[in-house]
């Protein structure tokens, strides 16, 4: 049987998804891809989180406006911080309360669910090169203009939040759609790494650095944190263009092992041309509705705690901003670090036939869920330890790092043609959690910041934990889905029907 090759001539499909033998390494192109994406993965994250070091300066140590701390830890001899700094108002924005907080943290997701579709879809009409590229350097051109609008007027920050998230809602699905098409199955572990731990080690330097700058008086303080992730994203920009081709066989560096492997694998790679989306089939998909489940649920834990761990750290534990940001950042250094060691063994495995890809998909999801779930619960009974409590967290961040060996690679899996926008999908989902998740938080603490409070906040999380990666692990599939080219299903089904009317009796 033939198949009109992405590569432009006619082939006979070979359905093998192993590599082969290494015959010595050399830097190819994907990992330009690869690695460029992660920078600019790690850029648009350091736009993203800024803001959740940055309003504990805006508005003061407190900056609640009325609203007061009851059953906190008290301050001991050993906490980061003096007692006569937790009263003090110091911020320009002392009248935003705990609400306006909250919606000022979440609006950036408001944005960021309306164009993941979009962004999908784009890529694979458009390319993912322009899509990705274009979002994050506008962007970046927001994140220079946010100190301005913030002493403006709290409305017009809102809105270029929303902006923001508009903006960096096309770069997951576009990067997918690139993925898709440079990427085989065995290897979707470690290049999916590769590029998705720049959403890790970006909260690690947004977090750290943002409370760096946010104490210092560099560019007056809380805003040098907008306009150096903001100038970071152009530099980035000018990178992107100038070294990144959309497709493989349009790379003028690709070897002809690379090339001959992607045209030996082509039914698991995603194609030139753009195929209608067979909605009916995705939305009857049991494996599809699995990822969606999980991107529920591990979106909703990991924004949660994305957004308002600096809020715990600082109203309920009292750490200082410097020491904030850092503690805020140590649960994704190690995801971050946690996610290439998982990567690197899974790679070696699936390369050996050790484990199947379905399993290394499972696995993966069953660590960094089921992992941080169990971190939530125990969040309940540390109480006022507050060395417990950051070990807990590093724990739970830690184990998280997993994920980007599970669902993240699944889009790929059931369908490379529609890699962009069935992540467009799942990511809107996850980012309507990220909506929720700081809104729900707010809105359980407002007025009452308190230790039990916050176990509402937690066991909330790992509930959603424990039901999304269940079902994910019952009903995922690692096959490339039938509806991923609906015409050439129902060629083949023609065919079928053809030669079984030929049939002697």
């Amino acid at each position: 049987m033939t198949y009109e090759s992405p590569y432009e001539e006619e082939i006979e499909v070979i359905p093998l998804l192993r590599r082969e033998k290494p015959t010595g390494w050399h830097w190819s192109p994907r990992y330009t891809v690869a690695v460029l994406a992660c920078l600019g993965i790690l850029v648009e994250y350091c736009q993203r989180v800024n803001l959740s070091i940055a309003i504990v300066a805006m508005t003061g140590t407190n900056g609640k406006n009325g609203s007061h701390i009851i059953d906190a830890c008290p301050v001991s001899n050993n906490s980061s911080v003096a007692p006569t700094e937790l009263t003090r108002n110091t911020g320009e924005f002392t009248h935003w309360d705990s609400r306006t907080q909250g919606l000022l943290l979440s609006s950036f997701f408001w944005g960021y669910a309306a164009t993941n579709v979009a962004g999908g879809r784009g890529a694979e009409y458009l390319g993912g090169k322009v899509v990705f590229g274009s979002g994050i350097i506008m962007s970046s051109l927001l994140s220079l203009i946010s100190p301005i609008c913030a002493r403006a007027n709290v409305q017009l920050f809102m809105s270029v939040r929303v902006l923001q998230g508009l903006m960096q809602g096309v770069t997951f699905p576009s990067i997918n759609a690139m993925l898709a098409t440079w990427v085989l199955p065995a290897e979707r572990s470690k290049f999916s790494t590769i590029v998705y731990s720049g959403f890790q080690i970006g909260t690690v330097i947004g977090l750290v650095l943002s409370g760096w700058l946010c104490s210092s008086t560099f560019l007056g303080g809380w805003p040098s944190a907008f306009y150096v992730f903001g100038v970071c994203g152009l530099v980035w920009g000018v990178a992107w263009c100038c070294f990144i081709y959309e497709r493989p066989e349009e790379h003028p560096g690709l070897s002809d092992a690379d090339l001959r492997r992607l045209r030996l694998h082509q039914e698991s790679v995603k194609g030139k041309e753009v195929i209608a989306i067979p909605w009916l089939s995705i939305l009857t998909s049991l494996p599809f509705w699995a990822v969606m489940a999980t991107s529920l649920g591990n979106d909703y834990g990991f924004y949660t705690l994305l957004t308002e761990l600096p809020t715990y750290l600082h109203d309920i534990q009292h750490f200082d901003m410097s020491s904030n940001g850092m503690l805020s950042a140590l649960p994704y250094l190690l995801m971050w670090v946690f996610s290439l060691a998982w990567a690197a063994l899974v790679d070696v495995l699936t390369s050996k036939d050790r484990v199947t890809i379905v399993t290394v998909r499972r696995i993966s999801m069953a660590v960094s869920l089921y992992g941080p779930m169990l971190g939530l619960v125990a969040m309940c009974f540390v109480n006022c330890d507050a060395v417990m409590a950051v070990v807990v967290l590093c724990l739970s961040g830690m184990l998280s790092g997993a994920v980007n060996s599970g669902y993240l690679c699944s889009h790929q899996d059931l369908a490379p043609n529609f890699a962009g926008t069935l992540l467009g999908i799942t990511n809107t989902l996850g980012a309507l959690s990220g909506i929720a998740g700081p809104a729900v938080t707010g809105a359980i603490v407002q007025g009452k910041e308190s230790i039990w409070a916050w176990r509402e906040v937690f066991l909330i999380s790992a509930g959603l934990y424990l039901f999304c990666c269940t079902f994910y692990l019952v009903f995922i599939s690692a096959d490339v889905q039938p509806w991923n080219d609906p015409r050439r299903a129902r060629g083949q089904s023609n065919a079928d029907d053809k030669t079984s009317a030929n049939d002697p009796i």
